[in-house]
Order: structure tokens, then sequence, then C-alpha cells
């Protein structure tokens, strides 16, 4: 069995103003930076082998602030973990994404959150085979945590998935199981401005009605 701890990067600039990131490269703000150090002082009290983000800096940047709590080295970095490209919506806060693309009009360039699913879920699969009997943190982004849960659990879990939240899964006999949504260890890491994904991102929160 492997043990993931599935872990949203710190918040940027965009994410305090809604706007939507995406495949944009987003860099953390202070407060993130805070977020991520915080994450890591409670990863901390557990043991973990190996550290994993997507490439994008702000997620790249929070692991490796876990990792320094932690006592693991430059995280690997998977592009299997990048964040669902929003195509033409990135950027635009809520507002412009309603007046440029009503409710139910296709946005251009938008990946499909399966497809998203299928790709992170992939990620995960290899690197189980790869660290049998181990417990690996992983940093990725709101979207790719929502389609790992809407693919192993669809429709159940809706909370929130805030800047810095953890959301424990376990891999064994070649399936994906999420183990605690929210995983009371995070209940410490939500800070001021630490808002849910689905508020930030106005498509995703479309997606969720």
């Amino acid at each position: 069995m492997t043990v993931f701890a599935l872990v949203r990067h710190g918040e940027t600039d965009w994410n305090r103003e809604r706007r939507i990131q995406g495949s944009t490269d987003i860099p953390l703000n202070d407060t993130g930076r805070d977020q991520a150090r915080a994450t890591g002082a409670l990863l901390a009290s557990r043991r973990w082998n190996a550290l994993v983000a997507s490439p994008l800096s702000r997620a790249a940047e929070t692991a490796r602030l876990i990792g320094a709590h932690v006592g693991l080295a430059e995280p690997e970095l998977e592009p299997r973990l990048v964040e669902r490209d929003y195509g033409a919506a990135e950027g635009l806060t809520g507002t412009e994404i309603d007046a440029l693309y009503p409710d139910g009009a296709e946005v251009p360039g938008r990946e499909p959150r399966e497809a998203v699913a299928v790709r992170a879920v992939d990620a995960l699969h290899d690197l189980a085979a790869r660290h049998p009997g181990e417990a690996i943190i992983v940093v990725a982004h709101g979207g790719v945590i929502r389609s790992v849960l809407e693919s192993v659990e669809p429709g159940r879990h809706r909370g929130m998935i805030t800047n810095g939240s953890v959301h424990s899964f376990r891999h064994a006999d070649g399936a994906l199981e999420l183990v605690a949504f929210d995983d009371p260890i995070d209940e410490q890491s939500i800070f001021p401005f630490a808002d849910d994904f689905e508020q930030q991102n106005a498509l995703a929160a479309r997606e969720g009605r």
C-alpha cells in the first residue's frame, strides 16, 4: 500500500483577486508562503518518503517549503499534475467570465475535467508503483485535486479545497481510494484569505452546480 497526502498549493495574488489561474504560472504571495510553511510543520508530525509537485511555480515552491519541514530534498516535478488549462478564461475574474461567456457558453481552449482526472490519476498510479509501501506528499492544484476526488468518489465531496489543505488517499491492490477529505491535520492550516477553490474559480463553481 502507498499513502498519499494531496496538498493544494499556497495562495497567490490571483487567488486573492479571484482570477482563474489554470496553466498560467503565477507565483506564491507572502500569505501563500506562510501557508506552505504551516502545512509543512503539520505534516512533519508524520513520516514521509517522497515529495512530488506540479511544475508550476506556486506548487513547486509550496513543495520546497514543505520539504524543509519534513526533511525531504528538492521535489520531483510531475507534469501530469499541472493545473487544468482553462483556455481563454485564464486571468479573468468571475464578473469578466460572466460577461464574455454566459452560463452554458463554451470557453475556447478549456481542458475537460475528465482529461485532468485521467492524467492526474495515472500519475498517482505510477508513483504508487515506484514507491510501494511508502508515504508521498503530492503538491498540486484545486482543479487537479477536485478531479481526482470526482474520479475516486463521484459527487460525494463538495467541500472546500483551501490553499494549503491536505487530502489523504491510499493506493492498494491497484486502486486509489480516499482516506480523508480535509485530513484533520489540515484544520489548523486554514489561514485568512485561504478561500475555497470554487469561490476563486468561477468556472469550477459553475460545474459544481
